[in-house]
């Protein structure tokens, strides 16, 4: 079932969404060369606390997975392209990085996630993130009262799709609220004009996800939870948490 939230609910989402948005931030700040993935979760679990918001990803367990997830930040480097587990391995110079977070306050979540390069980068890395970001500009915009579900779903493909990028079968983005994963699935690939009416006080999360080499196979690794590229390629993840309101979209995980 597909709840709109009334204008109390979406401001207290409002405040896990600035939360979520001001530890992403920090976290992409402290990635650099030599820091371990193990380090950027700690700081994100202090950050938490000061804070006085909760974890939306520590110990979640849906059905799929073996594990309930054991950390605050899901971390993915280069060919894993989402639920990477944070570990001791540290970042190298010319990694490409993504960083998905979400927290909540008073039971209400946001989620968020974007891609950042450690130290120097090369072109094609940066231009795969950069795409990915597009992609997420271009749902967003479709996000409007009138529209349908496809809209969005087909804003993102298009952008993904003309600069030659694979897309993970099967993933994409979700309804927000008081669970971190409410209805509607929201698919990367989609036809215009087609699926679930959008109204004003419905919450969603956008989360386009690239694949540099044009495929759109991928595979589970052996933790149960990291979702990788099938031929080594690297990956790219960007995602906001937005409400539509009869103004047009509002994105809740900005600064």
């Amino acid at each position: 079932m597909v709840l709109v939230k009334s204008a109390a609910e979406l401001a207290t989402m409002r405040e896990a969404g600035r939360v979520v948005a001001q530890i992403l931030q920090a976290v992409r700040a402290a990635a650099a060369p030599g820091v371990t993935l193990q380090d950027l979760d700690d700081l994100a679990r202090q950050l938490l606390v000061e804070k006085g918001a909760k974890s939306s990803f520590l110990h979640y367990h849906p059905s799929f997975a073996p594990i309930p997830y054991p950390a605050v930040l899901c971390l993915s480097v280069n060919d894993a392209i989402v639920h990477g587990i944070p570990d001791t391995r540290p970042l190298a110079d010319g990694d490409l990085l993504s960083i998905d977070f979400g927290a909540h306050i008073d039971g209400y979540h946001g989620d968020s996630a974007l891609t950042v390069g450690i130290g120097t980068i090369d072109e094609p890395a940066q231009r795969l993130s950069d795409v990915c970001k597009q992609a997420l500009d271009a749902g967003i915009a479709a996000a409007l009262p009138g529209n349908r579900l496809g809209d969005i779903s087909h804003a993102v493909q298009s952008v993904c799709r003309a600069a030659g990028y694979g897309q993970p079968t099967g993933y994409g983005g979700h309804g927000v609220g008081t669970a971190m994963h409410e209805d509607p699935h929201v698919p990367n690939e989609g036809r215009p004009g087609r699926g679930l009416p959008l109204r004003a006080g419905m919450a969603l999360a956008i989360e386009p996800m690239v694949v540099e080499s044009g495929s759109d196979r991928h595979r589970l690794m052996r933790d149960g939870w990291t979702v990788s590229t099938v031929d080594g390629s690297r990956a790219a993840h960007w995602e906001h948490t937005i409400a539509i309101t009869d103004d047009g979209p509002t994105i809740l995980t900005a600064v």
